[in-house]
């Protein structure tokens, strides 16, 4: 395997409708998370931790902030509760770590890194994951710290629609991208993938999304990385995370190609969409989204934060 002369890291904090008239504050809020994000999991990079410390640590400050929907920003359900799920994956070892509609774990990517490393599992979902986290010493937090105004208010609208037999007419609702993920190479060479979401505004019956279903929403191999955010039915259809490292590793196509492929074409084709990152052992890497925008962003051998939002954005990619 060819190793990067410099680590990588890319992060995405959901696809979506995402329009150019976006309050100029709550902008600039989510560039600087972002950025934070970025920093903080290159940190782990550039002392030489392990490509999983990045993902965690860049995932961590994005579940920590009320913009994005995962962990503290963590929409609600039909029942007006947050359901919430992650995945972490090695891909120098294909290990995996998943947790599925968890309610009071604050932070969820590190719950499925516990699982990964401290269960002779894969996935543990509600009352067991957080028993299994409070074994760990995972730190737990009453519902009410999930709540913010502005998730409440989108589930009111919501169930008024439900009740009126009306579509959803706000499409982040109807079509559910909110999600967090990474995706990092390290000086070694190794490849992570881990994703968090708070799933989809109004959801009923403990739906769970293709975020913590490997191979869907999350999946590294020595090759590849992949995160998604989208359409997350669609995504467990094509194993999209899966068939675009597939494509990379057996099929030696550039990680560009492959994640065009599946993302703009395959998961559209059955009416889908969405983004995802994806990051091949090379340090080449693909933003691919087929919606308004997509939060996102990359460091790498300038050591210098690159945060976009509209498609129209290369943020400074090389």
């Amino acid at each position: 395997m060819s190793h990067a002369a410099t680590p990588v890291l890319v992060i995405h904090g959901g696809a979506g409708v995402i329009k150019k008239d976006m309050n100029p504050a709550k902008e600039k809020a989510i560039r600087a998370v972002l950025s934070e994000a970025l920093r903080h999991g290159y940190a782990q990079l550039k002392a030489g931790k392990p490509a999983l410390d990045a993902v965690t640590a860049a995932i961590t400050v994005l579940e920590d902030d009320p913009n994005f929907n995962a962990g503290k920003g963590a929409v609600f359900t039909h029942d007006g509760k947050n359901e919430m799920d992650s995945a972490i994956m090695d891909g120098a070892t294909l290990r995996a770590g998943a947790v599925a509609n968890v309610h009071h774990v604050k932070n969820p990517i590190l719950l499925a890194r516990a699982v990964m490393e401290h269960s002779p599992h894969v996935m543990l979902v509600g009352d067991g994951a957080e028993a299994f986290a409070r074994q760990q010493g995972i730190a737990l937090v009453d519902a009410s710290y999930f709540r913010t105004e502005e998730r409440w208010q989108q589930l009111q609208k919501a169930l008024k629609e439900d009740a009126a037999k009306q579509p959803h007419a706000d499409v982040e609702t109807a079509k559910h991208f909110g999600t967090v993920g990474a995706v990092a190479l390290d000086a070694q060479g190794h490849l992570a993938a881990g994703t968090s979401t708070g799933g989809m505004t109004d959801k009923r019956w403990g739906r769970v999304g293709d975020s913590p279903i490997i191979g869907a929403g999350t999946y590294a191999n020595a090759k590849c990385a992949v995160s998604g955010t989208g359409w997350g039915e669609f995504y467990m259809r094509t194993v999209a995370a899966h068939t675009i490292c597939m494509r990379v590793a057996e099929m030696g196509q550039p990680v560009k190609q492959a994640a065009e492929d599946v993302i703009n074409r395959e998961i559209p084709a059955l009416g889908g969409d969405g983004g995802a990152i994806v990051l091949g052992a090379d340090g080449s890497f693909a933003t691919p989204f087929n919606t308004d925008g997509m939060f996102r962003g990359w460091i790498g051998a300038d050591g210098v934060p690159h945060v976009a939002i509209y498609s129209d954005e290369t943020g400074g990619r090389p």
